[in-house]
């Protein structure tokens, strides 16, 4: 019987001005509980794999427990598959205890990527898969590097990719996680799955002063990443973009600083790419973002939209409660509905993906 716990942090993309580039693990985790019982000689189970869930979303009715459709099995078969293992080995039981919100831009689709690799390594007995090229693997699935960058790596990470061929990607045995639930992907043709060019993605950890939380507030909705994209525009104007270089110039310097500088960090967070473009999709987003400041609110350091959103990251220094209960506020006052459902907590930046043996 072999055993083992893999465990994957949440992360928050688009940090300030770093969109699609600057990711930061935060410490709500995901975890694969995952027993592998080779006593057996045959399975009844799909692809021999019993998949159980406990955790966000699990009364929704939106989690699959089919290991063909399901995001992090199907991520492992991937793996698996690039290596001539058709399906996982006789018996596998991975239960998923997930506690980050879905949907909620904390990193949901991203830590089940990085997860579903690191079990498609581990059961598969591949262990010379390296962190480096296990990025890869992320990278052919989920086309946001700060996303898997920081849920595998930890920490606060600056990542690039690669653009991949469209042969590569248009091939239907790779589990896009952008096109889910439609086209699922990741189809078992028989043939062996595109095995991902080496290097497609590259990252670095930035420093972070330990006096920094982040603070997420994550209201009671959903906005699906693919309607967050499609607000974005096509083409930008020199201007915003020569805004966003210059403030992601300094951010990774101003996290890392001890003391913080609340004025530079404030000023370093600030965004023209995604941010005023999707508060169509977050009412009461700009208005936190203008309101807001070290000056008028102690222990506040700077806020940005995690991910996607709806989820507000606001980074701080002391005073949590109160920084929270006054976007909190604001999330309420521009919100069609007046006693929006929000939760807060107070976060730090967390360790990489671990896998764990008794």
């Amino acid at each position: 019987m072999d055993s083992f716990v893999i465990k994957t942090p949440s992360s928050s993309a688009n940090i300030g001005p770093g969109f699609d580039v600057i990711g930061l693990a935060l410490s709500i985790y995901l975890e694969l509980h995952v027993t592998v019982d080779r006593t057996k000689t045959s399975s009844d189970e799909p692809l021999n794999c019993k998949v159980t869930y406990e955790g966000q979303g699990e009364d929704s009715g939106d989690i699959d427990l089919d290991p063909q459709k399901n995001l992090i099995t199907r991520v492992a078969l991937y793996v698996l598959r690039c290596h001539g293992q058709r399906s996982f080995p006789v018996e596998t039981h991975v239960h998923i205890k997930n506690p980050i919100p879905l949907g909620r831009g904390l990193g949901s689709s991203g830590a089940a990527v990085v997860a579903g690799v690191v079990l498609g390594k581990e059961v598969g007995g591949l262990s010379h898969l390296t962190d480096e090229r296990l990025f890869d693997y992320c990278l052919m699935i989920e086309r946001h590097p700060d996303n898997v960058g920081a849920a595998l790596f930890g920490g606060f990470v600056g990542t690039y990719l690669k653009p991949l061929s469209p042969e590569d990607t248009a091939r239907t045995e790779i589990p896009l996680s952008e096109v889910l639930p439609a086209p699922a992907g990741g189809v078992d043709t028989g043939e062996t799955p595109p095995d991902p060019p080496h290097g497609i993605g590259h990252h670095i950890k930035f420093p972070w002063t330990k006096e920094i939380k982040a603070i997420a507030i994550i209201p009671d909705f959903v906005v699906p990443t693919h309607e967050a994209r499609e607000v974005l525009p096509e083409k930008y104007v020199r201007p915003d973009v020569v805004f966003n270089l210059q403030r992601i110039a300094l951010l990774p310097v101003a996290l890392g600083q001890s003391p913080p500088d609340p004025e530079l960090i404030h000023l370093a967070m600030q965004d023209k790419i995604h941010q005023p473009y999707r508060q169509l999709l977050i009412p009461g987003l700009n208005e936190i973002v203008e309101s807001m400041s070290p000056k008028k609110d102690p222990g506040f350091l700077g806020v940005c939209l995690s991910g996607a959103g709806p989820t507000i990251l606001a980074l701080a220094t002391h005073d949590f409660e109160n920084i929270a209960e006054k976007i909190i506020a604001k999330l309420r006052e521009f919100n069609d509905d007046k006693n929006l459902k929000c939760e807060w907590q107070v976060l730090e930046p967390a360790e990489g993906t671990k896998v764990i043996r008794a």
